[in-house]
């Protein structure tokens, strides 16, 4: 079969969306060093793209930014789209009814990638999960990949991944859309969680499940599908599975892997075979352990050792952004969780804690509830700091709840507030349970917004 990307040379490529985290970069900086004539747009300005930019300067890219035009996508004969840009964007239809052929960065990687493929979905955990895996394969010989939606792009590596190598991919319901045009699923595919997100982009929870099932839909019988019997979303994908089946539960009744006395358990017959006490986890929550047990499916399924899975899960100690410990002062703890997107993460959050939590919530509206978040914190919080589009919503889920809030302008209002209420033993989290576009361009620079206060204060600067 013909791929995208085999002869790219003057070809007029558009990429659609530069970015800030490494898939726009990759893309444009792999078609350009192959011949191709690239030109990349993006609505926002040279300023907010500064480094991104920079990273392209020495390779004659041609730069729209700040607006899309038209000539840019009808003129072009390869489209290749940020995950982000809906299918029917009016710009990606007359590229299509021009004949140019649609494409994104991950589709470029998985069409030429000649390794195996282990893709981790979910609304929350995704990057936890993948980076658990991560530490789990760096306790290995075996050369590894990490990509996808965890940020940067595999396709500078492409020519030295090898068919015995391991890829692991995080896929976010978008990527999974533009993959579906491909018609391709990963080999290993685990399904996390799926809960209401997106609903601003899928039009109904029916479609954003639908677009996450796209990781199971392609799979074929060799393949195998690690679906999660906690969660109702992902256990309903069970329909979807052509291959082998592995379920994950907390109180599994059956052969998967489940938690027993503690300990994560590999159940096959009447044999438990136990791989880790759950105890030398260094991240909290359940959400975690059921990560963790995630991740031991994964790396089972790509031959990894029981001793490995063990070393790299009792040394992985979270990732940043996600629940992510600052620091402390006068008994006060600082967690930087800006990575939690929805309102589930944030309850995760907030319920994993053992203390009195006054939580940052608040920003984007992504047109989902917040009603379930407020009943599954009331009794943990004992007063929230609301910011963004989603605080009133916010703070109507709240006192429904029985939870008092505050409303501010500002990140740094929230924040200076929270301090004044804190006490010794008390934990002061960012975890807005939305996105971040009405404040910040993304959940990096909230985060960092973030752990900058929390360090101005730790060191008494004002």
């Amino acid at each position: 079969m013909k791929k995208t990307s085999d002869d790219l040379r003057n070809k007029r490529v558009t990429v659609m969306g530069l970015g800030s985290f490494g898939g726009g970069i990759g893309a444009a900086r792999y078609l350009a060093l192959r011949g191709a004539r690239v030109t990349v747009t993006d609505l926002k300005t040279a300023e907010n793209l500064g480094d991104s930019v920079k990273a392209l300067d020495d390779l004659g890219v041609r730069f729209v930014l700040g607006r899309h035009e038209m000539n840019d996508f009808t003129g072009a004969d390869i489209v290749v789209a940020s995950p982000a840009v809906r299918r029917d964007s009016a710009y990606v239809t007359a590229a299509r009814n021009a004949g140019a052929i649609l494409t994104t960065e991950l589709n470029l990687f998985v069409e030429q990638c000649p390794a195996p493929v282990c893709g981790v979905t979910g609304s929350n955990g995704k990057t936890t999960t993948v980076s658990m895996i991560q530490s789990i394969l760096e306790q290995c010989e075996e050369r590894f990949w990490i990509g996808g939606n965890i940020g940067g792009s595999l396709l500078s590596d492409i020519e030295r991944i090898e068919p015995g190598d391991r890829v692991v991919l995080e896929i976010s319901s978008f990527q999974l859309e533009w993959l579906d045009e491909m018609s391709w699923s990963p080999h290993i595919a685990a399904v996390l969680n799926v809960m209401p997100n997106h609903l601003d982009r899928h039009a109904t929870f029916d479609d954003y499940r639908a677009a996450k099932a796209v990781i199971l839909d392609h799979q074929t019988p060799d393949d195998c599908a690690i679906l999660v019997s906690d969660d109702p979303g992902s256990a309903s994908l069970r329909g979807h599975v052509k291959g082998k089946l592995i379920r994950i539960g907390t109180a599994l009744e059956g052969d998967g892997v489940t938690l027993l006395d503690g300990w994560i358990v590999v159940r096959t017959g009447v044999q438990d075979r136990r791989i880790l006490d759950t105890s030398k986890l260094l991240v909290p929550g359940r959400h975690n352990i059921l990560n963790a047990m995630a991740a031991t499916s994964c790396a089972l399924e790509l031959g990894v050792d029981d001793a490995s899975i063990v070393r790299g899960l009792t040394a992985f100690r979270g990732v940043p952004h996600r629940i992510e410990f600052i620091g402390e002062r006068s008994g006060v703890l600082f967690y930087n969780d800006s990575k939690a997107t929805t309102p589930e993460a944030a309850a995760a959050a907030i319920t994993s804690f053992d203390r009195p939590v006054i939580p940052i919530l608040g920003g984007y509206d992504k047109g989902v509830s917040f009603g379930e978040m407020a009943r599954r914190v009331s009794g943990h919080v004992l007063r929230a700091a609301l910011i963004g589009v989603t605080a009133p919503m916010i703070a109507r889920a709240l006192e429904d709840a029985g939870v008092e809030s505050d409303i501010y302008p500002t990140l740094g209002d929230a924040f200076d507030a929270c301090v004044v209420r804190a006490g010794a033993g008390d934990i002061v989290v960012l975890t807005p349970g939305c996105a971040s576009y009405d404040m910040f361009n993304n959940y990096v620079e909230r985060g960092d917004a973030f752990r900058e206060l929390v360090r101005h204060y730790i060191d008494g600067i004002s």
